[in-house]
C-alpha cells in the first residue's frame, strides 16, 4: 500500500513538472505574439522566470528524492534553451581587444538630482565621467540650466553632444567623443517617449547610433507598492486579485502602444541596413518580449551574445527584469556587455559594452 502511494505521488509530481515545462515553453515564445492584437498574451513573458524557477526546484527534488526523474526538468531546460539563453545568457568573458570602443546606455532619471555627493557633484554624472565610455546614450536626460552647465563642465571629455527634449518628462541625451555628422528623430506617436538617430564620423567610417526610450508601463508608486505586497503575500486575496488585474491591464496597454514604436524603429533599421548601426536604450520591456525580439532580429543583442546572468537593469525591488539594451549590426563584434550595479543614483542601472569593427557590411 505504501509503495503504491509513493508511486502515485511521484507520478503526480512528474505530471506537475511536465505541465510546468509546457507552460514555460509557451511563455518563452510569447514574444512572437503581436501586442496590439493580443496584449495580455504578449506580456506573459514576465511569468517566464517564475516557471524557470519552478523547474529548477523540481530538478532539486528529483536529485534528492528520486534521481530517475531528473530527466524531466533537464529535458525542460533543453526544450526551452533558446528562451532561457535570452533571459539568462551564459558566456565566457573575453579580453577586450585594442581599438574597441565602449558604449554606455543609461536612464539617468533626471540625473538623480536628489542624490548629491559631499563635494556638490552628482553620482550619476560622476559615473558617466569615470566610465571612460566613447559613446553615451542617455534617457530621461532632463536638467535646468544651472545643472546642465555643471553636467557639461564635468563631462567636458565629450566634445560632441546633443540634448533633445521629448514631451514634458523626457530628454534624450547623447554624448560622443566622435563628431556628430547629422541627427534626426524617428517619428512615432508618443507623448513623452522617443528615438533619436545620429550619424557619427569614426575615422573614415560613418556609423549610425540610435538612442531609444520606448513607452513605459505607467505604473504609479501605489501600483508598485501593491505589486510588491502581492509578491510578499501581504495583501488579502480579493484585494490582490483586483490589484493584479489592474497591473496586468496597465502592462498590456503599454505593450500595445509600445509595439507600434518598435515597428517604426525596425522599419528605420531596415531602411538603413547597409549602414553600420549601434542601438541603445530603455526598452521598458522584459527580455522575453516582442520589443526585444523584433530589434534583435535585425541586430546582435550584445547582452545575450556576451554577458552572464539575468542582468537586472531596473533597480527598484520586486521588478526582476532587464529592460535596458545595447545592440549592434553584424559588422561589429561585442565584448563583455554588463549591467553595472555599483551605482543606484537612478532607478536604472547603467549597461555598457565594448564593440570592435572587423569588417565592412
Amino acid at each position: 500500500m505504501l509503495k503504491k502511494l509513493k508511486t502515485i505521488t511521484l507520478q503526480m509530481i512528474a505530471g506537475a513538472n511536465i505541465a510546468t515545462i509546457i507552460i514555460m515553453f509557451f511563455l518563452g515564445f510569447s514574444d512572437y505574439v503581436y501586442p496590439a492584437s493580443h496584449p495580455y498574451i504578449a506580456c506573459a513573458g514576465l511569468m517566464f522566470p517564475l516557471f524557470l524557477l519552478f523547474n529548477l526546484l523540481f530538478l532539486i527534488f528529483w536529485v534528492l528524492f528520486h534521481f530517475r526523474g531528473v530527466w524531466i526538468p533537464v529535458l525542460g531546460f533543453i526544450v526551452c534553451y533558446a528562451s532561457i539563453n535570452v533571459y539568462y545568457p551564459i558566456n565566457k568573458s573575453k579580453k577586450v581587444p585594442p581599438g574597441a570602443i565602449k558604449i554606455l546606455s543609461y536612464n539617468v532619471e533626471s540625473f538623480g538630482i536628489d542624490s548629491v555627493n559631499a563635494d556638490g557633484t552628482y553620482p550619476v554624472v560622476e559615473y558617466i565621467r569615470n566610465s571612460d565610455a566613447d559613446i553615451v546614450c542617455l534617457q530621461e536626460d532632463l536638467a535646468d540650466e544651472q545643472l546642465r552647465n555643471k553636467i557639461n563642465n564635468r563631462l567636458s571629455r565629450y566634445k560632441y553632444r546633443d540634448i533633445t527634449k521629448i514631451g514634458d518628462t523626457n530628454g534624450m541625451g547623447f554624448y560622443s567623443c566622435y563628431p556628430i555628422v547629422s541627427k534626426e528623430r524617428i517619428w512615432y506617436e508618443s507623448k513623452n517617449n522617443g528615438s533619436m538617430a545620429y550619424h557619427l564620423k569614426i575615422g573614415t567610417d560613418t556609423i549610425l547610433v540610435i538612442n531609444n526610450h520606448f513607452e513605459n508601463c505607467h505604473l504609479t508608486q501605489d501600483d508598485r507598492k501593491s505589486y510588491k505586497k502581492i509578491l510578499k503575500g501581504q495583501m488579502k486575496k480579493d484585494t490582490a486579485k483586483i490589484e493584479s488585474k489592474k497591473l496586468i491591464q496597465r502592462l498590456a496597454l503599454s505593450g500595445a502602444i509600445r509595439c507600434h514604436q518598435i515597428d517604426k524603429v525596425v522599419e528605420y533599421i531596415k531602411a538603413h541596413s547597409r549602414e553600420s548601426i549601434i542601438l541603445c536604450g530603455d526598452f521598458n520591456d522584459n527580455p522575453i518580449s516582442y520589443s526585444r525580439r523584433m530589434i534583435a532580429k535585425e541586430l546582435t543583442d550584445c547582452y545575450v551574445k556576451t554577458a552572464n546572468g539575468i542582468g537586472l537593469s531596473y533597480n527598484r525591488k520586486g521588478f526582476y527584469v532587464r529592460i535596458d539594451n545595447i545592440m549592434c549590426s553584424s559588422d561589429w563584434t561585442p565584448y563583455n556587455c554588463k549591467v553595472d550595479k555599483k551605482t543606484k543614483a537612478s532607478d536604472h542601472y547603467p549597461i555598457y559594452c565594448w564593440i570592435k569593427k572587423y569588417r565592412k557590411l
